[in-house]
Order: structure tokens, then C-alpha cells, then sequence
């Protein structure tokens, strides 16, 4: 097996298994989630400011991880789970649920492209996550407090 299939494998199982690994909050089971898209995150930011050498198998395995969790991640913010767990969740989510949800699709349509776009090299790569980033950077700007 190789090093890229291991990492997709791996990835996949904990994006199946984060709900049970998280604990039963919503609060909990969100915040887990976002550690997970992070932690997808930070190979390709890594690659594109080249601290790391491209690898076109690590970068569709991180979009991958992304794609599972802009699927899941909507549903983490039923009505109740405002408060708790030292939430980041601004009650604008809540109050705006129409935009929020509008985020959530176009986080999850950026991630699509990217797939998509199958990046070979590190241009191509910068082009296919450069969208995801600005939705995350929105979602965030919008939706998320941030640590102070």
C-alpha cells in the first residue's frame, strides 16, 4: 500500500469514526470535525509555500477529507447547540441560517472544484485550493469567533 492510499485510508476512517471519537455534543462532534479539516489543511499550505515538496496524492486526500466534512458539518448546528463546550459558533448562524447554509454550499462547490481540478503541480494546486481557502476565510469572518 502505498504512502498516499494509507494517508486517503486513514483520513477516510477518521472522518467515519469522528461522531463516536467526538462525543455527543454537536459542539463536540463540530469542533472535531474542524480539527480534521485543519488538519487537511495544513500539507497544502505547507506545499504552496513551499515548506513541502508537492505531492498531488497528499493534496487529493486532504481535498477529500474536506469534501466528507463540508457534507456532515451543516448538520452540527441544530437549534440548542449555541451555547457549550467553548462553542466558536457565532449566533449568527442561527439568526442567518439561509447564509450560513449559502456558505456551507459554496465551501463544499469549492472543494468539488478542486477534486475536479485534480492538481499535478503546484500552480494548478494554488488554483484549485485558493477557492477553498477564501470560503473557509468567509465562513470564518462570518459564522466563527475568533480566539483573542
Amino acid at each position: 500500500m502505498t504512502r498516499v492510499t494509507k494517508l486517503s485510508v486513514v483520513s477516510l476512517l477518521l472522518i467515519a469514526a469522528w461522531p463516536a471519537l467526538a462525543g455527543d455534543s454537536p459542539q463536540e462532534q463540530r469542533h472535531e470535525l474542524m480539527e480534521h479539516v485543519g488538519d487537511a489543511a495544513k500539507p497544502i499550505g505547507e506545499m504552496l509555500k513551499q515548506e513541502r515538496a508537492f505531492d498531488a496524492g497528499v493534496a487529493m486526500a486532504s481535498f477529500q477529507t474536506w469534501a466528507e466534512a463540508a457534507a456532515a458539518f451543516g448538520d452540527l448546528f441544530p437549534a440548542g447547540s449555541e451555547t457549550g463546550y467553548d462553542t466558536e459558533a457565532k449566533a449568527t448562524i442561527w439568526s442567518d441560517r439561509a447564509g450560513f447554509d449559502a456558505a456551507l454550499a459554496g465551501f463544499a462547490e469549492a472543494v468539488d472544484a478542486a477534486i475536479a481540478a485534480q492538481p499535478q503541480d503546484l500552480e494548478s494546486l494554488n488554483a484549485a485550493a485558493g477557492p477553498v481557502f477564501k470560503q473557509c476565510k468567509g465562513c470564518h469572518e462570518d459564522y466563527r469567533v475568533e480566539d483573542e
